[in-house]
């Protein structure tokens, strides 16, 4: 027998074992996704060591495209699950109900938060992820893996829109529903089970909000702070 809130439309119409196995699924490649921003923004965070000689953020993009079958890895660790998680949670924001007007609690107020950040993550990751690729907008976004360091200051300054609006927003929302789905995803799994639990797990889940913050920050920073540099780093190439 199976059970679900009036706000959870889903159920009636892909049955309740397909359910709760689609559900899992997107728990599962929300920490895969969660996994992988972790790292992206660790990498990332490299920036703020500048552009001299030791080119720190280089290393680490040298050390990932040299990893074998990276394009297999990509397709089936990032881009398929990320995929996933954003057609699955798309279709739950849009069919539940919210509350929060009615029961103005903190955890409503999460769950309210973490819906209203997967939209934006929505436009966000579509606009980094193609902007980078080259594939829409100025080419002056796209990303090249062996002038990596200058391309991505390029790609954040390339107007003050991305550089102040759509990065500062865009992280804040990546950072949010992370550490708010890791957070989720302790009851989901049954990890925590008792309200002490969930408690002790939020705090982490808070501690890694803060860090995934200040690293998505510092690197955005350090991308403004060394826009001067691009005629020096691509002689060649526009910098706007």
């Amino acid at each position: 027998m199976t059970t679900a809130t009036s706000g959870d439309l889903t159920l009636p119409l892909l049955g309740g074992r397909h359910h709760f196995l689609l559900r899992r699924l997107h728990s599962l490649t929300g920490i895969v996704f969660g996994g992988y921003l972790v790292v992206h923004l660790i990498v990332n965070a490299t920036l703020l060591q500048g552009v001299g000689s030791h080119n720190v953020f280089q290393t680490q993009v040298d050390k990932i495209h040299s990893l074998p079958f990276l394009i297999i890895v990509e397709t089936l660790f990032i881009y398929l699950p990320i995929l996933y998680h954003g057609i699955y949670g798309t279709w739950i924001t849009f069919t539940a109900e919210p509350n929060v007007n009615r029961y103005p609690y903190g955890k409503n107020w999460f769950y309210f938060f973490q819906r209203v950040s997967a939209i934006v993550l929505i436009f966000f990751i579509a606009f980094h992820v193609l902007g980078m690729k080259g594939v829409f907008w100025s080419s002056k976004l796209a990303f090249d893996p062996e002038h990596a360091t200058a391309t991505t200051i390029r790609h954040i300054n390339a107007s003050w829109l991305t550089a102040f609006v759509i990065y500062p927003i865009g992280i804040l929302a990546s950072c949010y529903h992370t550490a708010n789905g890791f957070w989720t995803a302790g009851i989901t799994w049954g990890l925590t089970i008792s309200a002490a639990g969930q408690k002790r797990w939020g705090y982490v889940c808070s501690g890694l909000f803060v860090f995934l913050l200040a690293c998505g920050m510092l690197a955005l920073y350090a991308a403004v702070r060394d826009a001067g540099s691009l005629n020096q780093l691509l002689p060649n190439l526009p910098r706007r």
